[in-house]
């Protein structure tokens, strides 16, 4: 059974791997046999990532993307392919929050948030899309939703908003692209613990979220290995626009 989450021969680019779940999502798949693409807005920021990689024995490359241009997007498949090959799997992860109350949300921070996380996820897919149809390759997308994609928080609506469309895409896009033999699916991760939120998880505000989960814990970068290894390798081929919840039973829950 192992062999079906295997990803040796295949390529995958991760956007947003700079910092948090991107860093960890990149490991992963290297884990699984992947040759990496690791892309951000600042190349800098993914130097140390790139040199561990590629000192674990597995192949990486770094490109720079800036997922709300095109031609960005353009230019990083393009570095991508030159560096390891046909990319078979995207996993759009690239994403911002804003937090402040809707009256006093600023055009700019709702542009900002919408483009990044929703225009950008559709750039990144769409370029990938055109890539393999036009080459007649099968792919994988898998894109990195939210439980606020399904439930909502106060202060941060352009992030609600931007991740249920997200959802929505990705059942667009799976119902569309089936016929070209393109997976698109969606993983809406709960609170996840990761280095720039892990000091707030120790405060009584963080262990007041904490008590809603009814697993009563807080969620580890991990937890969403089995889940992205699923919809990239093998064993997801019968799966499309599929959206799978990874939140401890945050959004079944009544609290």
């Amino acid at each position: 059974m192992s062999k079906r989450f295997d990803l040796s021969g295949k390529v995958a680019l991760v956007t947003g791997a700079s910092s948090g779940l991107g860093v960890h999502f990149a490991r992963t798949l290297a884990s699984a046999g992947a040759s990496v693409a690791i892309a951000a807005r600042r190349v800098d920021r993914l130097a140390s990532l790139h040199s561990e990689l590629q000192k674990a024995g597995g192949k990486a490359c770094a490109v720079e993307l800036d997922v709300q241009s095109g031609k960005s997007v353009n230019a990083a498949f393009d570095a991508a392919e030159k560096a390891l090959g046909a990319i078979d799997i995207v996993v759009n992860n690239a994403g911002i929050s804003i937090v402040k109350p809707a009256l006093e949300m600023p055009e700019e921070d709702w542009d900002a948030v919408v483009d990044t996380n929703l225009r950008g996820a559709w750039l990144v897919a769409q370029t990938a899309g055109k890539r393999w149809v036009a080459a007649k390759r099968p792919g994988a997308i898998v894109n990195i939703a939210s439980i606020l994609g399904l439930r909502t928080i106060g202060q941060v609506a352009p992030y609600n908003a931007s991740k249920a469309g997200l959802i929505h895409l990705t059942q667009a896009l799976a119902m569309e692209w089936a016929r070209y033999n393109i997976r698109v699916n969606a993983i809406c991760p709960g609170y996840i613990e990761t280095e720039m939120n892990s000091d707030f998880w120790k405060t009584p505000g963080g262990q007041r979220l904490i008590e809603r989960i009814p697993q009563r814990r807080i969620g580890q970068p991990e937890h969403l290995d089995g889940a992205l290894l699923l919809l990239a390798s093998d064993a997801g081929t019968f799966m499309t626009g599929s959206v799978l919840t990874v939140d401890g039973g945050h959004t079944v829950s009544s609290l």
